[in-house]
C-alpha cells in the first residue's frame, strides 16, 4: 500500500496542492510542505484516536458514511468553482476533533518550518482534512476495512508502519507540543536537517527543509 505522502506526487495530489494554493492564495511550492509535514500529522492523530475502541468506532462511522471518498471524484471542479463553505466547515469540524487542545500548536509549528502565518496554514488544513477524509474513506473501501484493528492497520500503513524513530518523534512532538516550540524545534531540526535517510517521511522532509 502507498503512503499518504506519495499521494502529493500522484495526479491527485497535484490538483490537491494546486487547488489549495490557489483557494488559500498561496505560492503552490508552500502549499506542498505544509501539506508534506500536515498529512502524516494529521494521521497519526487519527491512529491516536482510533486507538480507542470508541475513537475508532467514530472513525469507521465518519468514513462509512459522510466521508466514503466522493469528494475525490471531482477535484477539479471543488478548485474550480470555489471551496464551499460546508467544505470548510467541514474541514474545521475534523481539524476540531482530530487535534483538539493540540490545533493551535500543530498550525504554529507548521506555519513557523515551512516559512508561512499560521493563519494562512489553518486555512490549508481545513481545505485538506476533508479530502484527506476522503482518501482514508476510498483506502476503507478498497481493503475492506470493516473494524477497529483494521483501521488502526490502515493509518499505520499510509503513515508508514515502519517509519524510522526519528520520524516517529517528529510527529509524536508536533502532536505533544505544549505550545512553546522548544522540544518541537529540536526534534523537528533533527528530522528535517539531519536526515540522511532517501525514503520515508524524514527524507522527503529533509528534501525540501534541510537545504
Amino acid at each position: 500500500m502507498s503512503g499518504i505522502l506519495d499521494l502529493l506526487n500522484s495526479d491527485l495530489g497535484k490538483t490537491l496542492i494546486s487547488g489549495v494554493a490557489g483557494q488559500t492564495n498561496q505560492p503552490q511550492e508552500k502549499t506542498q510542505s505544509v501539506l508534506t509535514m500536515a498529512l502524516p500529522v494529521l494521521m497519526q492523530a487519527m491512529k491516536r484516536n482510533a486507538s480507542t475502541p470508541e475513537g475508532a468506532a467514530g472513525l469507521m462511522n465518519a468514513l462509512s458514511s459522510k466521508h466514503d471518498g466522493s469528494i475525490l471524484d471531482n477535484l477539479g471542479g471543488l478548485f474550480n468553482s470555489g471551496v464551499d463553505d460546508n467544505v470548510l466547515n467541514d474541514g474545521s469540524k475534523i481539524l476540531g476533533h482530530v487535534l483538539g487542545g493540540k490545533q493551535q500548536a500543530v498550525t504554529n509549528t507548521l506555519g513557523a518550518k515551512s516559512g508561512m502565518d499560521a493563519g494562512s496554514v489553518a486555512q490549508i488544513l481545513k481545505v485538506a482534512a476533508p479530502i484527506l477524509m476522503g482518501v482514508l474513506g476510498k483506502q476503507t473501501q478498497q481493503n475492506n476495512v470493516s473494524n477497529a484493528g483494521g483501521i488502526t492497520d490502515l493509518l499505520g500503513g499510509l503513515i508508514g508502519g515502519n517509519s524510522a524513530g526519528q520520524e516517529q518523534s517528529f510527529l509524536e512532538s508536533i502532536l505533544d507540543a505544549d505550545g512553546d516550540g522548544s522540544v518541537v524545534d529540536d526534534v523537528a531540526g533533527m528530522v528535517l536537517g539531519g536526515s540522511n535517510k532517501k525514503g520515508g517521511l524524514g527524507g522527503l522532509l529533509g528534501g525540501l527543509f534541510g537545504k
